[in-house]
């Protein structure tokens, strides 16, 4: 889920914005409308002789030269030309999880290249299906800016002499910064899902237990988000997987679902098509977990929000409009009793289900009160926000408890209005749980800049006084409590599976611990990977009275044989480092750190904004939030610093550890390296966005001086780019997360090495 810690007011500014940026553009072969927003110019990427090779270079690694082809009207062996002029190695075998696993990364990288009918050639999808991939994919359409940049239909032609001439230079760079390319093949991409997916050789039995009185669940570290059940192919949780979650003590995973459909209905009819196929999906799902004392848990969301048309026929479940939108009305009978019933169905028909936890305040329009609008509905206009908030938890509730009793109901306090939460808590049925996001509104202080956690940190452990006090409420209740929690990584940087940050995990697991909770949600779509980070919250759970350093010491010591104390003096510099990040909730969300090097310089401002985990763009007014940018600059610089120092003791670490935790070992160092880079690219685009500005509208004092320094960051930017290419072209994990699929590709880094070269001739 995007942007969680916002006021209401801006809230409901943005998705009313972007709902109705939902404008009608119809495909050649489909009347599905698909959004265009404003659709500015796209932009142009002048290190590459013209908009052809871009496509090509870009598409290399993720389309088939016949599916290219087929996209700008040539023949795949004009395409397989063209890329051998760009210097390109033979084309690798197209992985078909490009389509089924990876197609948001495909779609990212042809964003501002081609138009929609293409795109959808490219995909091989239709209208309908793209369509709600950007409605449903955690809100992918913000995730690109709610915008299509305007791009001409792209059409093959033959290259003039001063294109051909580019395109040799292309070449001679690569060979000049990346002779190994030609030399070793990269780990092809998503070989993770197979490593992880397969069975461990010894079949321990699990050390999770679903049936204790608590809950520890976690999200995959590669479901699909968009509608994860209906091809069962796809796995979300295979048997490797959840038996390595149970040994770090998970005892429950989760599932992004719509309720419509997972469940056949009267009152609606339109709903449910192909709910047995997902169903018998689900079933086998819960029965596999079941083994390794793992439960599942539905992500509900609802009631979701309908096309405008849909009401034609059923104008009594109308609710407020946004865009060609309108929710679903809950103060209608009908809506409740969709609502009640279709729960009661999964429940009834799924009856190893551990439960479902609700969303009530988000970005999806769910009820009138979902984003404060309830008094434009005639329905709702007399009722407070938090008395319809508490009806839909309160028909989840019976909904679930009517299909099976022993089904757990995890209300999350996310987006609810401070001063209504305590009535909405009172007003909650006495078997549910109460879930709080631990860190929120934590004070902190980076760079001489004070600010509050919203959520989404590991820098600034919790909790805070906001998850304390709602705990608090609900505790009087009579209700258990919950916390929401992210300790393998947060928009901080997500790129990676975890930072090893274990000091100030024990911090957190350890104040939790003695905190009276009776279960953590242990991440959004982002920080499922079984990693050590998790270990350290399953010994805390195991033992509440644990000493830090004892639990560290413990699983250095499993870890890393002799080299224990060099890998704990590593994770206590990396945690150390990490408390330098410049945190603020525009800097998660808009901020150059997840895409890190790949994110691409421009020697004039784009004018296009920063987008939420998306696209950062040359936006540094957005990224920064209350951060002065030299502040800005300044703590990405001492973060990347700090952190460096902890890569040599990890060295020796790794040089000490035991065989059979070598693979482990320099897995973490790659991430350890990888995080560096990430971090030091953040201060470098900072910093040239500064002094680019400066130089273009003439307010530095000696444009020599600025001109030299452009020059020196753009190298240190080539280096980390190369730096970050070796160590993703090693680990397919590298520069990968569930809900984005892969941030980059270690072409990706090439691209930027082109592109830092491309500007170096300019300001020379």
């Amino acid at each position: 889920m995007l942007c969680r810690f916002r006021s209401a007011v801006i809230r409901v500014t943005l998705l009313t914005a972007v709902a109705g940026a939902f404008v009608a553009t119809h495909n050649r072969s489909t009347a599905a409308t698909l959004p265009e927003g404003a659709a500015p110019p796209a932009l142009e990427f002048q290190h590459f002789p013209d908009r052809l090779h871009a496509f090509v270079f870009r598409n290399w690694p993720v389309v088939s030269a016949e599916r290219m082809a087929q996209v700008v009207g040539t023949s795949p062996e004009n395409i397989s030309a063209l890329g051998k002029s760009l210097g390109l190695p033979p084309q690798p075998p197209i992985l078909e999880e490009w389509t089924t696993r990876g197609y948001i990364t495909v779609l990212r990288r042809n964003w501002h290249l081609l138009p929609y009918d293409q795109i959808l050639t490219l995909l091989d999808v239709t209208a309908e299906e793209l369509a709600f991939s950007l409605r449903e994919d955690d809100f992918l359409f913000i995730k690109l800016g709610s915008l299509k940049p305007k791009c001409a239909p792209l059409v093959w032609s033959e290259a003039a002499p001063e294109t051909q001439v580019r395109a040799t230079e292309i070449a001679s760079l690569l060979k000049t910064h990346f002779p190994e390319w030609y030399e070793a093949a990269e780990e092809p991409r998503f070989s993770f899902i197979q490593e992880l997916s397969q069975p461990l050789p010894q079949a321990d039995p699990p050390t999770a237990d679903a049936s204790v009185e608590t809950i520890r669940f976690i999200y995959s570290y590669f479901a699909l988000f968009g509608d994860p059940l209906l091809n069962a192919n796809l796995d979300p949780y295979p048997e490797g997987l959840l038996q390595r979650l149970s040994k770090v003590g998970v005892n429950g995973v989760w599932l992004h679902t719509v309720l419509r459909t997972l469940a056949p209905s009267d009152i609606f009819p339109e709903f449910g098509q192909n709910h047995e196929t997902r169903l018998q999906t689900l079933r086998a799902l819960v029965d596999r977990a079941a083994r390794y004392g793992i439960k599942i848990y539905l992500y509900t969301n609802e009631p979701r929000s309908m096309p405008a048309a849909f009401f034609e026929k059923h104008p009594e479940a109308a609710g407020v409009a946004a865009g060609d939108h309108r929710a679903m009305c809950t103060s209608s009978p009908e809506v409740l009793t969709w609502l009640r019933d279709s729960l009661e169905y999964v429940f009834r028909e799924v009856p190893g289900l551990g439960g479902a936890f609700t969303i009530s305040a988000s970005e999806n329009l769910t009820s009138c009160a979902s984003h404060f609008q309830h008094k434009n509905c005639p329905r709702c206009q007399s009722r407070s926000a938090g008395e319809i908030i508490a009806e839909v938890n309160t028909a989840v509730e019976q909904g679930v408890h009517r299909g099976n009793p022993d089904a757990n109901v995890i209300v999350w306090d996310w987006g609810w209005p401070d001063g209504e939460a305590e009535a909405i808590i009172q007003a909650l049925p006495k078997s549910v749980w109460l879930q709080s996001v631990s860190e929120w509104s934590t004070p902190i202080q980076r760079g001489g800049i004070d600010s509050v956690v919203g959520e989404y940190s590991i820098s600034a452990p919790g909790p805070g006084p906001r998850a304390s006090r709602h705990w608090q409420f609900a505790q009087s209740a009579g209700l258990r409590t919950m916390a929401k929690v992210q300790f393998n990584n947060t928009w901080e940087l997500a790129a990676i599976p975890y930072l090893p940050v274990l000091d100030l995990v024990a911090e957190h697991a350890g104040n939790l611990a003695q905190a009276d909770i009776d279960g953590m949600m242990l991440s959004w779509s982002l920080g499922g990977y079984p990693s050590p980070n998790l270990e350290v919250s399953a010994e805390f759970f195991r033992t509440p009275d644990a000493a830090a350093d004892a639990v560290l010491q413990r699983i250095a010591e499993r870890r890393y044989g002799t080299g224990a104390d060099q890998a704990r003096t590593a994770w206590s510099r990396f945690s150390e480092a990490m408390r330098q990040f410049p945190y603020h909730i525009a800097v998660l969300y808009n901020g150059p750190q997840n895409a890190g090097p790949m994110n691409l310089l421009f020697p004039q401002a784009t004018g296009y904004n920063a987008t939420m985990v998306g696209f950062p763009y040359d936006a540094l007014n957005a990224w920064r939030g209350p951060f002065p940018p030299e502040i800005f600059a300044q703590q990405f610089d001492r973060l990347a610093e700090a952190w460096m120092e902890g890569l040599f003791p990890l060295q020796a670490a790794v040089a000490a550890a035991p065989a059979e935790r070598k693979a482990d070992a320099l897995a973490e160092l790659r991430f350890a390296k990888a995080a560096a880079m990430h971090f030091k690219s953040a201060a470098n685009q900072t910093r040239f966005i500064q002094l680019r500005d400066r130089l273009n509208t003439g307010t530095g004092l000696d444009n020599d001086a600025l001109n030299q320094e452009l020059k020196e960051l753009l190298t240190s930017e080539i280096e980390v780019a190369k730096t970050l290419w070796s160590q993703a072209r090693a680990d397919s994990r590298i520069g990968y997360e569930a809900s984005n699929h892969y941030f980059y590709l270690p072409i990706d880094l090439v691209e930027k090495v082109l592109n830092c070269q491309h500007l170096l001739e300019h300001y020379r």
